[in-house]
């Protein structure tokens, strides 16, 4: 029964890190600028690419007893890495004067930047 329950909770776990992963690429191909795409890329694709780690955390916890510590630190190292190089990838694209999408409100480093 534990199993049983068990393997939902992984099926659960990937797919969901599946459609995540999939809505990713979908905003990948739709959102009309670096920053939008950017930051749909880094937000979903870290909560998808975890939950599928996580699903197989669980899967090989709960298959065979092992604790595998490299799926949880693939986790963290995710976790702390992707938002980061998101981060920087837009303000390297700010900096060197990528153009933003014409519907774009608010400039936070217009400031910092010299008024662009």
């Amino acid at each position: 029964m534990v199993i049983a329950i068990g393997n939902v909770l992984v099926a659960a776990l990937v797919l969901f890190g599946a459609v995540l992963v999939l809505l990713s690429a979908v905003g990948a191909i739709r959102l009309p600028d670096v920053y939008t795409r950017s930051h749909a890329i880094s937000k979903s694709t870290t909560l998808g690419m975890m939950c599928i780690l996580l699903g197989a955390f669980f899967h090989f916890l709960l298959e065979n007893g092992e604790f595998n510590s490299r799926l949880l630190l693939g986790i963290v190292f995710i976790f702390m890495t992707s938002p980061v190089a998101a981060h920087l990838i837009s303000r390297a694209a700010y900096y060197t004067n990528v153009p933003r999408w014409e519907g774009t409100v608010r400039d936070d480093l217009k400031e910092k930047a010299g008024g662009k």
